[in-house]
């Protein structure tokens, strides 16, 4: 077999779309959804930084969960679109590694940010007297960098071993993006010992957090429970169902994919719920935890006299 690592040969991603009109109609529908989530994102980031009122921590995380997303998306969807466009499938052995660094340091993150985020919730709801102390400035402050630094430790040494492993198969990429599955399967080299760490590192990054997250709207739903507005534990259980439901959304599809055994591994059914976490999850979560919040729409319309000197 032969052997060879040649930093300066590109891949090639075959990509999501079929050549038909079939094809085309998925492209522009992801487009669609592209500039809704970048509309939406960039959006929320700068209403939550110009808007006062929204100066909590439970905005000032949003705002970062909004920011991830809004570079979540962008490290992926550019690219995919423009070798659609343009016919040319193939993506440098370096900027692979950039695309898959920003993107395992943003899929790492996230998770870890949206757990802060359950917490937040848990504690105004459960120990509101003492809220300030638990959710002050540089809690938060510490959450967020803390996911960032996490994320970003667990992309350097992902990345560091695809780009030193050597390739000798066919560098054909049999995905949308440079996705640590994928390429494994091109090594010439057994990945055991890699593909171990890979599974320790999902349960890390989504497992823990999901049963925080899990666990902090439990405790949340419980005490609302108890409560005596029926009002209140409405749209209690409407906002911690439809949390979890996004969360769900993401995690979910991640695991099935970073924990299934490799022989197992289908790369049409990886791209198809590869959708899931890269796409729609960050369309989805401006609209789930923003625009359903009376606060944000409040914030909005505001903002908009304020620029447009008109009452809406």
């Amino acid at each position: 077999m032969e052997n060879y690592n040649q930093t300066s040969t590109d891949f090639t991603l075959l990509g999501l779309f079929p050549p038909s009109r079939i094809g085309l109609f998925l492209f522009i529908l992801t487009i669609l959804i592209f500039l809704m989530a970048l509309i939406g994102n960039l959006s929320m980031t700068l209403l939550i930084l110009l808007d006062t009122r929204l100066h909590t921590p439970m905005y000032f995380l949003l705002s970062q969960l909004s920011f991830m997303d809004l570079n979540y998306i962008s490290t992926i969807v550019p690219k995919m679109a423009s070798n659609y466009l343009f016919g040319i499938k193939s993506i440098s052995f370096i900027g692979c590694g950039v695309q898959s660094f920003f993107f395992l340091t943003l899929a790492g993150a996230e998770p870890l940010l949206s757990a802060s985020m359950a917490y937040d919730r848990y504690v105004a709801i459960c120990f509101p007297l003492h809220y300030a102390i638990h959710m002050s400035k540089r809690v938060c402050v510490l959450m967020i960098t803390g996911s960032w630094v996490v994320g970003s430790i667990n992309s350097c040494a992902h990345t560091a071993y695809l780009l030193r492993i050597p390739y000798c198969r066919s560098r054909a990429i049999n995905h949308f993006f440079c996705d640590v599955p994928a390429m494994v399967t091109l090594a010439c080299m057994d990945t055991w010992v890699y593909e171990y760490t890979v599974f320790v590192s999902t349960i890390s990054f989504l497992f823990f957090p999901f049963i925080g997250i899990t666990y902090s709207y439990g405790r949340v739903l419980f005490a609302v429970y108890h409560m005596p507005s029926s009002e209140g534990k409405k749209k209690a259980y409407s906002t911690c169902s439809t949390h979890l439901t996004v969360v769900t959304l993401y995690c979910a599809p991640f695991a099935y994919t970073y924990l299934h055994p490799r022989s197992l591994q289908s790369p049409t059914e990886d791209k198809v719920l590869a959708v899931f976490y890269t796409i729609i999850t960050p369309m989805l979560n401006p609209v789930i935890y923003s625009l359903r919040n009376k606060e944000v729409m409040g914030a909005l319309r505001r903002n908009i006299q304020r620029i447009f000197f008109v009452k809406v």
